[in-house]
């Protein structure tokens, strides 16, 4: 089970968080201060470091060199996001801003766990099988071997790349790769969603401003392509950028230089810019959403990532790695995928493609009574919302347990939430999921949302 110390010193969230990453499967620790950290703990015994940069006494970046080794994951408010920025110059493996979204939260960590660079196996200097590229994005089919092939190629450079393709595909694992196989890889990657800031603000939080510049720009702040000099700068989803942001990017690229808002002096940049899109930017350029010169500055070279519906033999390499990824993160028992669980992965779209299947398994592991997840704990094919038991059905389960029979007036949500707590001490998830009328998929989606743990096993 990985352990995870967090250093914040605002109680309510070290608590909520320290719930959080315990329910999903995480030993954890916590102190309020770097101090109480180090008088608490071994800080090399942790595999990752959750710490607010803002502390009484020392900062949360302090820790980054106290504890060599073990990643450092840095909270900050969104007003003091640009010191976030500085902290990974400091060796800060990623930062997230407060108030962060729980599943947000959930995703870095598994992302920074998973990565080979954090890894706690010994490290191996062989080459890289032929059917993987460096940071282990997994695929033997024909598509994904020329994309790797043309990744390889391109990484060492310094050239502008346009990764293309659908949402889950796996394009930030991608720009991960060129940056960590690029002569620039010891200096930060800082990823951006351009979807994600809101349109007044991208053009200050890209290229920074000066103290006047618009109404609350009480001081002059770097831009996080100004932050990025020496390093790589990867644009997610750039066709959400607007025009005006657009005309700017395109001077970093033409130019090498930035000007912040409200300056009148430029600066020189030496940042490499990977871009990625499931958007047909060809087409935009046509209808004038997005500008023609900007578009042929970024696909100098361009990847595309193929679905996982159209990778051929990769869906199983993909389900059984993920399988062990998700085991391990959790401290369980081997599991296997049954027969007919495969046979379901194979023949499922997966419109969602691999972050679909990566929550599928997810799911499942978490669902799973034994050492076997089947067809129907994967649950691929229903989505079914929570239905009331059927006469039948509440037949059958008051004969199980007639002292849980539901009241007069209880809403659903009540009626679940009762006769999960009263019954599942005696009866299995999929005894449950049965009994209520529903699938396991939805049974694990509500007990999500209503906060109702599974009973632990004895």
């Amino acid at each position: 089970m990985k352990r995870i110390l967090i250093v914040e010193d605002e109680g309510i969230i070290r608590s909520a968080l320290k719930r959080l990453l315990e329910r999903n499967g995480y030993k954890v620790d916590d102190a309020g201060s770097v101090q109480e950290a180090l008088d608490s703990y071994e800080l090399i015994d942790y595999s990752l470091i959750i710490s607010d940069l803002r502390l009484p006494g020392a900062p949360g970046t302090d820790l980054i060199k106290q504890s060599p080794g073990v990643p450092v994951l840095i909270m900050t408010s969104y007003a003091s996001l640009r010191s976030a920025v500085d902290s990974m110059k400091m060796g800060a493996v990623d930062y997230i801003a407060k108030p962060f979204d729980h599943e947000d939260m959930l995703k870095s960590v598994a992302d920074i766990l998973n990565r080979p660079h954090v890894s706690q196996k010994p490290n191996n200097t062989a080459q890289p099988a032929a059917n993987k590229s460096p940071t282990e994005i997994i695929g033997s089919c024909s598509a994904m071997q020329t994309f790797f092939n043309r990744l390889n190629k391109v990484a060492p450079t310094d050239t502008t790349v346009l990764i293309l393709g659908e949402s889950g595909t796996g394009k930030e694992l991608a720009a991960r790769s060129i940056h960590e196989n690029s002569k620039r890889a010891s200096a930060p990657m800082i990823s951006v969603n351009c979807a994600a800031i809101p349109e007044t603000l991208i053009e200050s939080e890209l290229f920074g401003h000066e103290k006047g510049a618009f109404t609350g720009a009480t001081a002059a702040r770097n831009g996080l392509v100004e932050a990025s000099d020496g390093g790589t700068m990867f644009l997610d989803e750039i066709g959400e950028l607007p025009l005006e942001a657009q005309a700017r990017l395109l001077r970093v690229l033409q130019e090498g230089e930035i000007r912040r808002v409200g300056s009148v002096q430029s600066k020189k940049v030496d940042v490499r810019l990977i871009a990625a899109t499931h958007r047909d930017l060809k087409r935009m350029v046509s209808e004038g959403q997005f500008r023609e010169d900007l578009y042929y500055r970024l696909n100098v070279v361009s990847l595309k990532l193929p679905p996982l519906r159209e990778r051929e033999g990769d869906i199983v390499e993909l389900a059984v790695e993920l399988l062990k990824i998700h085991c391990d993160k959790m401290g369980c028992d081997e599991i296997q995928l049954s027969e007919d669980a495969l046979d379901a992965i194979q023949h499922y779209s997966w419109p969602g493609n691999v972050r679909e299947l990566q929550n599928a398994i997810e799911r499942s592991v978490i669902m799973c009574d034994d050492d076997q997840i089947t067809a129907e704990i994967l649950s691929l094919d229903s989505d079914s919302e929570f239905e009331p038991v059927t006469t039948h059905q509440t037949t059958q389960v008051q004969s199980e347990a007639p002292q849980e029979s539901p009241q007069e007036g209880l809403s659903l949500e009540d009626y679940f939430q009762n006769f999960v707590l009263a019954n599942q001490d005696k009866m299995s998830e999929t005894e449950l999921a049965k009994a209520l009328g529903i699938s396991r998929k939805s049974l694990w989606e509500r007990r999500q949302r209503l906060g109702i743990p599974r009973r632990k096993k004895t």
